[in-house]
């Protein structure tokens, strides 16, 4: 049933009434008759005998307590952290998107609900009563009428009892429960959200929290977070990236010309020495609201992952091989894109993982060619390859494993010479992935590799030529998000990354057709170690005699049919 019925259907009612709706041609009769008082009834605690088992294996309770005060370890003296869950986000008319938590929001509490917030306090403070508090979450009611429709909630008790917080209670209670933000020195949170609908029924939605938190803390209507966030990179690379700095602020005046009123970015740009940006900076330290700390902080905190995360990680990165590998095993030229996504998104269902960590990338030939082409709609691979960047979220942590196959189950000479220079670029990038190198350091070596290729192989006539095929970086960080939260200086062990070098040629390229439609990305998800580092999807094969060989043994979905359609 649509989610139109619910404004009828959960609205407290004083009288019997009928409510007949009419959905695309089909009548929708929706008898309700209820007393007002009687309509609703006081939910029961959610235990675990009244719950359906769920998986065992989630972050524990421990954990994110342990990051909660990781946290706060390093708020400022009289300072508070907000965060907000993510907003509900509409796919169309009364159909939302599944529901997918802010992950910095899930990373330090496990809920995994709307219409939140958490407070942290550096210092404990008095809140509903409750004297000692050092961590505040503000959750969605119980309502057994909506939970009947859209599933079971925690609240208040639950988030205590199940999640280990000190601190909850009702979002609707969030502007009632004391709190003095007049007496915090510094403010701190990230993004406040932009995109939450009003939700004119509920006045503890999303949107009514974050309005109640810039009202109650006094954040000015002109407050702009992007004047905060530049601030905050100048405070932090200006002086020995005073060049680089410099130019993205141009940049960014030149799109927004207001930003150069900031008296920081102002003064800033105006400085000709270090020593005047130096003095610039320290007459305009940061303001009570900050939206840039934070951040920084969840850099250096999710940079690095726990045993446990590992864990996660590690389950989400063998599911999107063991997808690789059933489908490299039974892709055909006659099938197109559309089922090679379905197959890969198969396995991981089947394995247990929730969802995929980003929409998946299925490209054969001139459509491979795309970065991130999304459509997936080609209706026969024929004998182009075909590009698959594909990986699962395993309990909020996403693979990123991207094979590049050729349907035939052998690649042709064009083909092989420019999935092995990829190959090449790749195995350089895993040579400079050590501890403390550089993040750059695998970039590096894949765009060297990959532009003496290609000069060699006569497609470019100018090494810096390169990136007219290779226009992306070769890394970022994997996490709870595919593009993960980091600090982006030298690898430490414990962080996981990419490496992913690719080279795409499309039609129309100033080079022998031959190469035309020709796109080759291979990407692994990498754990730096204490001595180098591990490839964690290396059960999907990589070199071209591995694939040729696998493509040639029976796939475990070999029988799956299903009768055509007429």
């Amino acid at each position: 049933m649509r989610r139109s019925l619910f404004p009828h259907l959960l609205a407290p009612v004083p009288v019997r009434r009928t409510v007949q709706l009419v959905f695309g041609g089909c009548l929708v009769l929706a008898g309700l008759v209820a007393e007002a008082q009687n309509a609703v009834s006081i939910p029961e605690p959610l235990t675990a005998a009244s719950v359906p088992a769920r998986p065992t294996d989630f972050l524990s309770p421990a954990f994110h307590k342990q990051r909660r005060e990781l946290l706060r370890a390093q708020l400022p003296a009289k300072g508070v952290a907000v965060l907000f869950a993510a907003p509900v986000r509409n796919r169309a008319n009364d159909v939302d998107f599944i529901y997918h938590q802010n992950p910095d929001f899930y990373y330090l509490t496990g809920y995994e609900e709307p219409d939140a917030v958490l407070l942290l306090f550096k210092e404990p403070r008095t809140v509903g009563g409750q004297a000692g508090v050092t961590e505040a979450l503000f959750t969605q009611t119980r309502d057994p009428a909506r939970e009947s429709w859209t599933g079971r909630r925690l609240g208040a008790a639950g988030a205590k009892n199940q999640l280990g917080l000190q601190f909850a209670a009702d979002n609707k209670t969030f502007g009632s429960v004391g709190i003095s933000w007049a007496d915090f020195e510094q403010i701190l949170f990230v993004d406040l959200p932009t995109d939450a609908r009003d939700d004119f029924n509920n006045p503890a939605d999303l949107y009514s929290l974050v309005a109640t938190f810039r009202q109650q803390a006094g954040i000015p209507a002109n407050y702009n977070p992007e004047i905060s966030a530049l601030s905050a990179a100048i405070r932090r690379n200006g002086v020995r990236n005073a060049k680089r700095v410099s130019d993205y602020l141009n940049s960014r005046i030149k799109e927004t010309p207001s930003l150069a009123a900031a008296p920081l970015i102002s003064a800033y740009l105006a400085a000709t020495t270090d020593a005047a940006r130096e003095a610039a900076i320290a007459a305009n330290p940061p303001g009570r609201f900050d939206d840039a700390t934070l951040g920084q902080k969840l850099d250096g905190l999710r940079v690095i992952k726990t045993p446990e995360e590992l864990t996660l990680l590690r389950r989400a990165i063998r599911i999107s091989a063991m997808g690789q590998r059933e489908v490299m095993k039974l892709v055909k030229p006659e099938m197109g894109e559309m089922e090679v996504q379905g197959l890969h998104e198969y396995v991981y269902r089947r394995y247990g993982a929730e969802f995929q960590g980003y929409p998946s990338i299925v490209g054969a030939g001139a459509n491979g060619c795309i970065l991130h082409y999304e459509t997936n709609d080609r209706q026969r691979l024929d004998n182009d390859l075909i590009l698959m960047d594909c990986g699962a979220e395993y309990h909020g942590y996403s693979a990123d494993v991207t094979r590049t196959a050729p349907p035939s189950g052998k690649f042709s000479p064009t083909q092989r010479q420019i999935y092995e220079l990829v190959l090449a670029a790749q195995e350089a990038g895993f040579a400079a992935c050590r501890p403390g190198a550089e993040f750059n350091a695998p970039n590096q070596a894949t765009q060297d590799v990959v532009a003496n290729g290609l000069l060699k192989l006569g497609i470019i006539k100018k090494k810096d030529e390169f990136r007219k095929y290779y226009p992306h970086g070769s890394s970022h960080y994997l996490g709870l998000d595919v593009h993960d939260r980091g600090s982006y200086g030298p690898l430490q062990p414990g962080t996981v990354i990419t490496v992913e070098p690719g080279i795409y040629i499309p039609a129309g390229s100033p080079c022998d057709p031959k190469w035309w439609n020709i796109g080759v990305r291979i990407e692994d998800d990498v754990l730096i170690t204490t001595t180098g580092y591990e490839n964690m999807s290396a059960e999907a094969p990589r070199t071209v005699a591995d694939i040729e060989k696998l493509m040639a043994e029976p796939s475990a979905l070999e029988g799956f049919k299903l009768p055509e359609l007429k």
